[in-house]
């Protein structure tokens, strides 16, 4: 009978591939592991599968490694498609979303990624999509909050009476 196969149960293959991109030492303790392998004779062909990049990739990474040592499996700035805004567009924008939304002329105070995107629209002529407006608000400093509705016909003395009475009866079985 053949023994059970080792399983990660709480962890999906792309989270852990997620984990070695979100640091750097990660990622270059992986590359340096490949182009050890290629020292002990392996062929970067064989290891592509391992690494699950092409055999070019790790015999780029051997280069670079030979001519700059650890700091050759660094990765390099300035890599990646150029950003639609340049540097003063962004600080433009954080000063923007620092202040109220209805001060641009929106009727409401909180902006929203629907309202930043149509205002970079309307000031700098660049379209985003609603997923990546998210990321540039976010690389900017700023968080996303969930609004929190408050009626204004709301009894505060009812509520705590209404939460207390909950309380007794929550460990009660029916």
């Amino acid at each position: 009978m053949a023994r059970p196969v080792l399983k990660v149960d709480n962890y999906s293959a792309d989270e852990i591939k997620a984990m070695f991109r979100k640091d750097e030492r990660y990622t270059i303790g992986l590359r340096l592991y490949a182009v050890y392998q290629v020292a002990l004779g392996k062929s970067s062909r064989k290891l592509e599968e391992l690494y699950n990049t092409s055999f070019k990739q790790i015999t780029n990474w051997v280069h670079r490694f030979e001519k700059e040592g650890i700091d050759g499996l660094r990765d390099k700035e300035g890599r990646g498609r150029t950003a639609k805004l340049d540097k003063e567009q962004r600080e433009d924008l954080s000063v923007v979303l620092s202040e109220p939304a209805d001060k641009h002329g929106y009727n409401s105070a909180t902006w929203t990624g629907p309202m930043v995107i149509e205002w970079i629209e309307k000031t700098y002529g660049i379209v985003y999509r609603k997923a990546h407006i998210y990321n540039i608000i976010k690389s900017l400093g700023f968080s996303y909050q969930k609004g929190k509705g408050i009626f204004a016909e709301t009894d505060a003395e009812k509520q705590e009476d209404f939460k207390m009475a909950l309380k007794k009866t929550a460990g009660r079985k029916p």
